[in-house]
């Protein structure tokens, strides 16, 4: 692999669309820290990466504390000596019913999606802002947020979850618009219907409701898209590639859609 001299932490990197990321990334030429709430399944991604001539550290974090993120993200600039993209991927997807919403619930879901947010944006300031800022124009950092094609339209079934990615893209306008003169950029990535343990858990909740498969209730989603399949984790990582990378520089406070068709703004 080939070193671009950057480095970038990835929240959720265990499993799904975050361990596509970090492995994007590392291919890509950036270290990676490989942030999960799973150990085992931090370690395995950044082994993975590792094993592929890259560089990359696990750090276990739950992303619903702030000190936890803040550490987290210490940790890797320590190892690594700098941070230069960071991505706010980790997030809960479960289906709630209106009349099923607890206020636990909505606690958690909101703390983990959304907290997690501020504290990301809050360690990758902390780090951007050590550096020298370029001349006037030039990007420094990017923090790239992970919202959702039910960020852009209410899904049935998904008020929670739904909810926290609206915010997400409010949370990514704002900052985009605080972080512009330090050279920081932010931008979202929005997801349709992803092959992914959160989309499958989706999935096979539909199904059993209707006596079918898990395969079934992947389809049922599929229906919706226009290009006629469902998302590989692969192709969202293609998309935080180009948030991550040069091409993307002068584009700010965007929350780009990659669903396959299903949302046309």
């Amino acid at each position: 692999m080939h070193k671009n001299g950057k480095v970038a932490v990835v929240t959720g990197a265990g499993q799904g669309i975050g361990e596509a990321i970090a492995l994007r990334l590392a291919k890509d030429g950036f270290s990676v820290g490989c942030l999960d709430n799973n150990a085992k399944k931090a370690k395995a991604c950044a082994d993975k990466i590792v094993a592929e001539g890259g560089q990359a550290i696990a750090v276990t974090v739950d992303v619903a504390e702030r000190n936890h993120v803040l550490k987290a993200v210490d940790d890797v600039v320590a190892k690594f000596g700098r941070l230069d993209v960071m991505v706010n991927n980790a997030g809960l997807g479960p289906v709630t019913p209106l009349e099923d919403i607890t206020p636990e619930i909505y606690r958690k879901v909101f703390d983990v999606n959304v907290g997690s947010m501020y504290w990301g944006i809050q360690a990758a300031i902390k780090h951007f802002k050590a550096r020298k800022p370029g001349k006037k124009g030039e990007v420094i950092g990017k923090i790239i947020n992970a919202s959702s094609q039910a960020g852009q339209v209410g899904n049935p079934g998904l008020a929670v979850y739904g909810a926290t990615k609206f915010a997400i893209r409010g949370i990514t306008q704002t900052a985009a618009r605080d972080l512009a003169a330090l050279g920081i950029t932010v931008n979202a990535y929005c997801p349709g219907i992803v092959r992914t343990p959160m989309m499958e858990g989706i999935a096979q909740k539909v199904a059993d409701e209707n006596g079918q498969s898990l395969e079934w209730g992947l389809q049922t989603w599929a229906s919706t898209v226009a290009l006629g399949r469902i998302s590989e984790p692969e192709d969202v990582a293609a998309c935080v590639s180009y948030l991550a990378g040069p091409d993307s520089d002068y584009m700010t406070g965007q929350a780009l859609i990659i669903d396959g068709g299903m949302v046309f703004n």
